[in-house]
C-alpha cells in the first residue's frame, strides 16, 4: 500500500438544534473550512493559519484539529507522523456555526486518511461524538444534509432528515462571540413535563415540516422551551432580530447552535427580504452583522489525497 503524503479535508459549517431539536438535530450549509496535512520528514508539528480570525486559532498541540488528528492515532494505537497543517478558515469562530465541529471532523478525517483509512465512516463519527460530546453538529459535518441522532446506549442511529429545497436558511452572523460553555451555563438542570412535551411536539411538527415545506408547520415548529429562552438573554437584539425577520416574511427566527448567530428559515420568495430586515434590524440596535442566504451541504466532509 502506498504511503499517502498529504490530504485536504474540508468541512462545512453547520447549524444545530433548529429550535426544539436540542442537541440532537443540525443540518450542514454552504460555509466552509479547508485543512490540509502533510507528512514532515523531520519531527515536529506547524500549524499555519489563514483567514479573518486567524489570531483566533491555537497553533501549537493544544489546537483542536490537531489533537482530533492525534485522537484517531492513539484509538488505533499507532504514533502520529509529524505534520505540517494549513488552515482556511471559512466559518466562523464562536459563533454556533459548529466550527469546532469542523476541526474534530477535519482532524478525524485527515487521520483516517494518512493512516491508510483503518476505521469505518461510522467509526470516526463515533469518535467524533465523543470528542464533541453531543452529535447534533459533528453527525452533519461529517455526513452533509439535515441529520437526526439516537442513542440506543450502546450505538447511534442517524436518520437523514428530508428538507425541501424551498426552505431557504438565512444566517444573520453577528461581530460579538458566544462561547458555548457560557451558553449552556445559563440552562437549567432540570424541565417540567410539560416543557419536555412541548419540545417533542414540536420536534416532530418540525421534522414534517421541513419534509413538505408547509409554512403555517414551520412556523408553529420552531418555537422551544429548553433552551432559547434562557439562551436568548445572551444576545442583545435577539427580540427585535426575530419581530425583523416574521415580519418580513419568515417561517420563524432560532439561535443557531449557542448563538449568537441567528438562524431565520423563509421561502425563496422571501429570502432577500428576511436578509435585509436581520440586518436592519440589528444595525439599529449598534451590531454590524453579515447577513447572508446559504443552502444544505449535503455531501459533508470530503477530502483529497496527495501522493
Amino acid at each position: 500500500m502506498s504511503v499517502v503524503s498529504g490530504v485536504t479535508v474540508t468541512v462545512p459549517a453547520t447549524t444545530a438544534n433548529l429550535g426544539p431539536g436540542f442537541d440532537c438535530i443540525g443540518a450542514a450549509l454552504t460555509l466552509y473550512n479547508v485543512f490540509n496535512f502533510n507528512r514532515l520528514d523531520e519531527g515536529g508539528l506547524t500549524i499555519h493559519v489563514t483567514g479573518e480570525e486567524a489570531d483566533g486559532v491555537q497553533t501549537d498541540e493544544s489546537n483542536l484539529l490537531y489533537q482530533a488528528f492525534v485522537k484517531l492515532y492513539q484509538y488505533i494505537e499507532q504514533i502520529p507522523p509529524s505534520v505540517k497543517i494549513e488552515i482556511q478558515l471559512g466559518v466562523p469562530l464562536a459563533r454556533g456555526l459548529g466550527s469546532s465541529a469542523t476541526a474534530i471532523v477535519g482532524g478525524l478525517v485527515a487521520a483516517n486518511q494518512l493512516a491508510g483509512e483503518p476505521l469505518s465512516q461510522l467509526q470516526v463519527m463515533e469518535l467524533a461524538i465523543a470528542m464533541e460530546g453531543h452529535p447534533d453538529n459533528v453527525v452533519p459535518a461529517l455526513l452533509g444534509g439535515c441529520r437526526l441522532a439516537a442513542s440506543n446506549g450502546a450505538a447511534w442511529e442517524i436518520c437523514d432528515v428530508p428538507w425541501q429545497e424551498n426552505i431557504i436558511p438565512v444566517l444573520a452572523i453577528p461581530d460579538f462571540e458566544l462561547s458555548t460553555s457560557e451558553a449552556r451555563r445559563v440552562l437549567p438542570t432540570e424541565f417540567s413535563r410539560a416543557d419536555a412535551i412541548f419540545n417533542t411536539a414540536h420536534l416532530g411538527l418540525l421534522l414534517r415540516g421541513l419534509a413538505t415545506g408547509k409554512g403555517e408547520w414551520l412556523k408553529t415548529a420552531l418555537q422551544d422551551k429548553l433552551h432559547q429562552p434562557y439562551r436568548k438573554a445572551l444576545i442583545r437584539g435577539y427580540d427585535a432580530v426575530n419581530m425583523a425577520a416574521v415580519a418580513a416574511g419568515a417561517y420563524g427566527m432560532v439561535i443557531s447552535g449557542a448563538g449568537p448567530t441567528l438562524l431565520a428559515l423563509a421561502d425563496a420568495e422571501h429570502a432577500q427580504a428576511v436578509e435585509a430586515a436581520m440586518r436592519t434590524a440589528w444595525q439599529a440596535e449598534g451590531i454590524t452583522a453579515v447577513v447572508r442566504s446559504l443552502s444544505l451541504d449535503n455531501q459533508g466532509a470530503r477530502s483529497v489525497k496527495q501522493g
